[in-house]
């Protein structure tokens, strides 16, 4: 298994891995599948911003992939991004998570960003336990804030300072 910064030829298959959590969970609160023009533009977008998109990769398949983004729109906030960190289904519980959201945490860091946050379906045990292994700490719990499958959904932030 190899980590690597992503290419444009990775964008369908991270399309495939954002579109199938998208149907079968909570950890992206949106309902409709995105498409690969829009996943290019968000892409294109981080590259721009000159934020990485990180893929594990096991030979020509990704795996997962990872990236952060601005927080908030706002110049005050500018110290601050927001990660995600998705792994494709028959991959889950292998530690891919961990070792992405582990490369990603010094990029974050050497681009003089001062705290990287974390927004975690509460209902998402596994991840908010591995972002606190990696010393994130949970500073809101948002109840209700989503409504998916049926459901409220409720929202957890947690956060690490990197300095």
């Amino acid at each position: 298994m190899e980590l690597r910064d992503a290419e444009e030829t990775d964008v369908p298959f991270i399309l495939d891995i954002y579109n199938e959590i998208i149907a079968n969970s909570t950890a992206i609160y949106s309902e409709q599948p995105t498409s690969l023009d829009e996943r290019m533009e968000w892409f294109k977008a981080r590259r721009r911003q000159g934020y990485p998109i990180l893929v594990a990769t096991l030979g020509r398949e990704v795996l997962a992939f990872a990236s952060f983004g601005d927080f908030r729109a706002w110049p005050c906030y500018r110290h601050t991004v927001e990660h995600t960190v998705h792994v494709r289904a028959d991959q889950r519980g292998r530690g891919l998570g961990r070792r992405l959201l582990e490369a990603l945490i010094p990029r974050a860091a050497a681009l003089g960003k001062h705290v990287l946050v974390a927004g975690i379906d509460a209902d998402n045990i596994a991840s908010i336990r591995l972002h606190q292994r990696l010393q994130f700490k949970e500073v809101a719990h948002f109840e209700q804030v989503g409504r998916k499958f049926n459901r409220w959904l409720d929202l957890v932030f947690m956060q690490r300072v990197l300095d």
